[in-house]
């Protein structure tokens, strides 16, 4: 029987290219001599290619296949590692649905709402997850540094509402920061999310369909060496100690599971997410919900995976067949 063909989705049009680029080079790796053919997609704003052998090969996005050999290659279903956009905010997956190939992850709907994490967070307060107090602005509003002060209070975090990987992320003490770290984050996108500092320690929960249910991962405690979890603390090794499983008893650890399991679903989520959290001692308080996440050897979903007792590729491989079969 011949293998399906797989492709793994790399690339996009943000800040988190690189990243993306390197997660993928770990997936490829991990299905390599599966029952799946996999094929490294490389999307950007100029080509959508297929690198294979040192050599590029365009992809005829009318069908989302391409020739090798004089012979078409229809892909039949897709794995998305596009960390921002169009990857993670619905933008692929309705490309994919429109042409009928099927892919790993959040739907196009799932997708566009965990992109925008005001949005997210707005609608999981609804679900009785805690948040913290934040306030959106619009490329071309106007704001107050001392209205947003006055609402928010020191230490603040401003950052882009749409991305990841940290990128245009300040976290700001001094009112005369305000200013600047807004028009650093409107450098990433359209919309700046201005957010209360939560005291606590970090945690981050991965979960995903691991057949016809739920399967809850191990926690990560994060310490940043740095002031916050930062670009260089995610992807510098040494800048952050990540504890998996977490420093936590077996009732928090349930606890902190539970509100990702209820993440999960009241998203209506498909494939593998992440779910951040501040934890002050009593209350788990949302960060953000990552529907991509990192899947390079050190990420902390693949972390999180063999805590488990899993191979990363025996939970690729079942995402795929669940997609698939």
């Amino acid at each position: 029987m011949t293998n399906k063909n797989i492709a793994v989705i790399a690339g996009g049009y943000s800040s988190e290219r690189e990243v993306s680029l390197r997660s993928a080079a770990f997936v490829m790796k991990c299905l390599h001599e599966t029952h799946y053919t996999p094929w490294l997609i490389d999307i950007s704003e100029k080509e959508w290619v297929v690198l294979h052998e040192s050599t590029k090969i365009v992809v005829d996005k009318n069908n989302f296949s391409f020739c090798l050999n004089d012979k078409s290659i229809i892909m039949d279903g897709a794995y998305i590692i596009v960390h921002g956009t169009p990857g993670e905010d619905g933008k692929l997956q309705g490309y994919l649905d429109m042409i009928g190939i099927p892919y790993s992850g959040c739907s196009a709907a799932t997708s566009s709402l965990t992109f925008n994490k005001y949005f997210c967070n707005q609608f999981l307060s609804n679900q009785e997850i805690e948040i913290a107090p934040s306030k959106r602005i619009l490329s071309g509003d106007t704001w107050d540094a001392q209205a947003l002060v006055e609402q928010l209070g020191l230490p603040m975090f401003i950052k882009p509402n749409a991305g990841g990987s940290s990128f245009g992320v300040s976290k700001v003490k001094w009112i005369d920061h305000v200013d600047d770290a807004i028009k650093l984050a409107f450098q990433e996108g359209e919309e700046v999310l201005c957010e209360s500092f939560m005291q606590g320690r970090e945690f981050t929960c991965g979960a995903l369909l691991h057949g016809n249910k739920v399967l809850m991962l191990p926690v990560t405690e994060v310490i940043p060496e740095n002031e916050f979890f930062n670009y260089e603390s995610k992807y510098v090794e040494g800048k952050a100690q990540e504890i998996t499983p977490a420093r936590l008893s077996d009732e928090e650890t349930v606890l902190i599971q539970s509100l990702t399991h209820k993440v999960y679903r009241a998203l209506d989520c498909r494939g593998i997410i992440r779910a951040d959290f501040i934890y002050d001692g009593e209350v788990f308080r949302l960060l953000e919900v990552n529907t991509v996440p990192g899947m390079t050897e050190t990420s902390f979903i693949p972390q999180q995976i063999r805590a488990a007792g899993f191979t990363e590729t025996e939970i690729l491989v079942s995402i795929l067949d669940n997609i698939l079969n």
